[in-house]
């Protein structure tokens, strides 16, 4: 048990390796490891490398290696152990376990093939003058009964309405299961999705506490309402943190090559003043300065 009262808890640290590590995963580092030692639980490391068209494996190279020149290392598995093979923290080494998932919610009826593009949901969009929002999807799938192949996209059957939770870092949330149509689990090239992979691997790997950024959000509802339908009748708790931005405003993301993490080490920068960059980027000090990760964990409270 915690402090709280609450039992310890696993959480993860889960980069997907389209690219180099940024700041924006450093601060989701200090916020992960950091409510996962004010619970006296524990951090798993996980790939999720489930797009085969976006992940290179030199990505993955890389982003072991870089966590290994920060010093942060998961309670399980090591990077080493990812290196020697596979894993079952590695999504594209468990595709027959999505598979099997999946094949359970088509045989329960609340799986479907799908055949709707974007150009599907945006003609919608423009006729309707709005998008999308409710179960099913534009084409009518499900009442069609197409057969699930090469080439089209399955979805979960959700159902309609919210799921509430409260989030340990925003408070009391709500959330709509199925603001943009039923949930896609796998898409039209054959890769499963982000949505289906996380609740499986959270469920599977006993992970009770999710630490991600405020953009995924939204995508919260969903992952309980599948949970739940997978046999997870509690939720994990959720806490949304806020995100590195660039001075527009917008998402820090993989393609800004000047904050790969990486890069910027070569060029000199120290694990320390990345860390303190990346904790002054999401508020939690009042402007950069050198810290070590035991110090920015404690920035947390």
């Amino acid at each position: 048990m915690s402090s709280s009262g609450l039992p310890a808890p696993t959480t993860r640290f889960a980069p997907a390796p389209t690219g180099r590590l940024h700041l924006g995963h450093l601060a989701n580092a200090i916020y992960v490891w950091g409510l996962a030692r004010q619970g006296g639980g524990r951090v798993l490391l996980r790939v999720e490398d489930h797009d085969r068209q976006r992940c290179r494996p030199e990505f993955e190279t890389a982003l072991l290696d870089d966590l290994d020149r920060l010093g942060i290392a998961a309670d399980e598995p090591s990077t080493d152990d990812l290196r020697r093979g596979p894993s079952r923290y590695r999504q594209s080494d468990n595709g027959p376990l999505y598979a099997a998932t999946v094949d359970d919610l088509v045989a329960a009826g609340l799986a479907y093939a799908c055949d709707c593009t974007r150009a599907t949901f945006a003609a919608w969009r423009s006729e309707h003058r709005g998008s999308w929002t409710g179960p099913g999807c534009p084409g009518g799938c499900r009442a069609r009964t197409l057969t699930i192949g090469a080439g089209l996209g399955i979805r979960a059957a959700l159902g309609d309405g919210d799921e509430a939770w409260v989030d340990e870092l925003r408070g009391p949330s709500v959330g709509l299961v199925a603001a943009s149509g039923d949930l896609l689990v796998r898409d039209r090239n054959g890769n499963w999705t982000y949505a289906l992979c996380v609740v499986v691997d959270d469920l599977r790997h006993g992970v009770d506490l999710v630490v991600r950024g405020e953009d995924l959000l939204e995508a919260t509802a969903p992952q309980i309402r599948l949970g739940r339908l997978l046999g997870r009748p509690a939720p994990p708790r959720f806490a949304h943190h806020p995100l590195v931005r660039r001075p527009d405003g917008s998402k820090l993301s993989k393609a800004d090559n000047a904050t790969a993490v990486g890069e910027l080490l070569d060029a000199g920068r120290s694990a320390r003043a990345l860390l303190g960059e990346a904790a002054a980027r999401v508020g939690l000090l009042d402007g950069p300065r050198s810290i070590s990760f035991g110090e920015a964990l404690s920035l947390l409270g």
